[in-house]
């Protein structure tokens, strides 16, 4: 099993080249990736969201690109405009507000502000720079697999003992479950003979025990639980990517339960049904976590 939730990191040495690739992992319904990269990466967003897909099917991914490049490249610099003229309304509306301080407002030191001047490479990336960005991948992703597995078997040993714990109170449930009708068969035994002062229709009784018998009987939703139970069980030891399937199946569970807690007429069976449906959501939280 595989947790949807993660961390990895990368990074690659080359020839004057230094990439870090990061990557950041969490719940969703859908495959969803989004790649945060320098433009000169531009050509290779497809490349990296091939090489994720291979290793993860589920879950909202965000990746992080960023290098260093110390080798000699054609460059080209470019200015901000609308950067640069935020800089110099921003210096005008403060010298409204303090007339006596000096104005030293300069062309260069206009190219000196944050995010006036960028800096692109004017070629996309080379042999090196694609290979930095292959292998700075390949041990992101490493890293965010061991992760997720790791937190996929913590998330594996919490259902599965919660799973073992609805099969205890099933079971329960189905020791009690065949005394429901006998005793309510008694009870109202019982009434009818402070009614009529001792004298019991026993055919009467009977009757209403077996109408009721029927009314409560939970001996389908029980066998059902069984079958559910094993189902988890053998999805769980499975290596496939298991949250999908297990979040179904939980539905299942959950849906089970509810009939089981509308059937009964009895104290405890609702009391331990409403255990096995705590249970059953605690289940429920887990599982939306799998890949």
């Amino acid at each position: 099993m595989y947790s949807m939730t993660g961390y990895g990191k990368g990074e690659y040495s080359e020839e004057g080249v230094e990439l870090v690739v990061e990557i950041r992992s969490v719940n969703n319904r859908y495959f969803d990736l989004s790649v945060k990269s320098p433009r000169i990466f531009l050509s290779c967003e497809e490349r990296i969201r091939k090489a994720v897909r291979e290793k993860i099917s589920r879950g909202h991914l965000d990746v992080f690109v960023s290098y260093t490049d110390r080798r000699e490249r054609e460059r080209e610099v470019s200015a901000d405009l609308s950067a640069a003229r935020a800089y110099v309304e921003a210096a005008k509306q403060l010298r409204r507000e303090f007339p006596s301080l000096h104005d030293d407002l300069s062309l260069s030191l206009l190219l000196r502000l944050p995010e006036v001047v960028k800096t692109e490479e004017t070629a996309g990336a080379d042999e090196i720079l694609v290979r930095a960005l292959d292998g700075a991948l390949a041990a992101a992703l490493s890293a965010l697999t061991s992760m997720r597995r790791a937190e996929g078997e913590r998330l594996k040993e919490d259902v599965t003992a919660r799973i073992g714990t609805i099969a205890a109170l099933r079971d329960k449930i189905a020791a009690r479950a065949p005394f429901v009708a006998s005793g309510y068969a008694e009870k109202i035994s019982e009434r009818i003979g402070e009614y009529l002062g001792g004298k019991v229709d026993e055919t009467r009784i009977l009757t209403e025990a077996a109408i009721f018998a029927d009314k409560c009987n939970i001996d389908e939703e029980l066998t059902r639980l069984a079958s559910h139970i094993k189902e988890f069980d053998s999805i769980a030891a499975s290596k496939e990517p298991a949250g999908k399937k297990l979040d179904f199946l939980i539905q299942e569970f959950n849906r089970e339960c509810n009939t089981i807690c509308s059937k009964s007429n009895d104290k405890e069976v609702t009391a331990l049904a409403l255990e096995m449906k705590n249970e059953i959501e605690k289940v429920r939280e887990q599982v939306q976590n799998l890949e």
